[in-house]
């Protein structure tokens, strides 16, 4: 019998059903909440919001080991944690690049190291190493030398010491667990807030441990009904959409985000985003109708209701390439003759504005 729920971590109960952790019986191995989401994909307690990051930090740097930082590629900006080094003092550090899949082919390793490189020293975060795994959306060769240069890095890096896996909600923490140790006893999702407290794995000599998933109160992921997750976190490469302007424009990010473009003669806009999520482009003369008409019905999913209720962010001024990041869903991609750029947000979200990735 088991005191802690395999699957998330969180301490087993059976007196309140409608509290995390609730059991039927005590001998069970999953709460029941875990058992609604490993059978029938079912979130029946949401804790996209309700886990405190303060408390994991402090947990996290209680444990003896060496921190794997667990990192969606995708959704970098929305993963990265800001002071990391001083949360977790005199820990050693490895960043996991994941999702490499999502990423275009034409984008190259070599690339992503020294975007990756800049990011980390512009935000004063200090790693050991970094390595990009690739090829773990689906079972396969890539997946397998993915794993293999995970294993390596462990037994480079933490040797016969704990390891300590870590990272933003929904960076894919437990997933990546599941395939290093070829189980299936972490309960996995898309929906942010999976797991609830530590979970500690003895593996040979030492001990592996899940960790949840940091809160980001700044990602449109921790904000969306679960039911839009599925249209908002990609599963499989991500089609570039390349757009030639010639006038102003406006893009609609589905009903979550809006990109409004200035140009003095031509520009370039590339989106990145969920094939399963909608991008509308219009004349930006007609954008505010275009949302007061169509928001919540044609322009979905959406946090608000009205364009009253939204952040704006303004554009610095740039040359060469400019990716604007709407955090946790994707990004744009800007170049050419532009005089002004404005992007709409829910109040709370971040927008990063940043070199070009790609």
């Amino acid at each position: 019998m088991t005191k802690y729920c395999k699957g998330c971590g969180v301490l087993l109960q059976n007196e309140d059903p409608n509290a995390i952790g609730y059991v039927p019986t005590l001998d069970s191995s999953y709460c029941q909440r875990c058992y609604r989401i490993r059978h029938y994909g079912d979130v029946t307690i949401n804790m996209q919001q309700g886990i405190e990051s303060n408390e994991t930090f402090k947990k996290i740097d209680e444990l003896e080991g060496v921190v794997f930082w667990v990192v969606d590629l995708f959704s970098f900006e929305a993963s990265l944690i800001s002071r990391l080094n001083q949360k977790l003092p005199g820990k050693k550090i490895v960043m996991v690049l994941t999702k490499r899949d999502v990423l275009p082919d034409t984008l190259s390793d070599r690339k992503i190291y020294e975007f990756v490189d800049e990011r980390l020293h512009e935000e004063h975060i200090h790693v050991e190493a970094c390595i990009i795994l690739g090829g773990l959306l689906k079972d396969g060769e890539q997946a397998k030398y993915s794993i293999d240069q995970l294993k390596e890095a462990i037994e480079r890096f933490a040797k016969d010491q704990n390891v300590i896996f870590m990272g933003v909600a929904n960076s894919g923490k437990s997933t990546l667990i599941n395939k290093l140790l070829e189980s299936s006893d972490l309960t996995t999702s898309r929906n942010p807030g999976t797991t609830l407290d530590i979970v500690t794995i003895q593996n040979k000599d030492h001990f592996i441990y899940d960790t949840p998933g940091i809160e980001n109160h700044h990602s449109i992921l921790t904000h969306v009904l679960p039911k839009d997750l599925k249209a908002l976190i990609p599963v499989k490469p991500i089609r570039p959409l390349v757009t030639q302007i010639y006038e102003n424009q406006s893009f609609a990010v589905g009903g979550l985000a809006r990109l409004d473009v200035y140009t003095n003669k031509n520009a370039t806009i590339v989106s990145y985003f969920s094939r399963n999520l909608s991008i509308h482009r219009g004349k930006l003369e007609k954008a505010d109708d275009l949302w007061k008409n169509h928001l919540g019905e044609m322009l979905v999913p959406n946090l608000d209701t009205s364009l009253e209720t939204m952040h704006t962010y303004h554009a610095p001024h740039f040359e060469g390439k400019l990716d604007i990041v709407i955090q946790g869903i994707g990004w744009f991609c800007v170049s050419g003759e532009v005089k002004d750029i404005y992007v709409k947000v829910h109040k709370g979200i971040f927008v990063t504005f940043r070199k070009a990735m790609i």
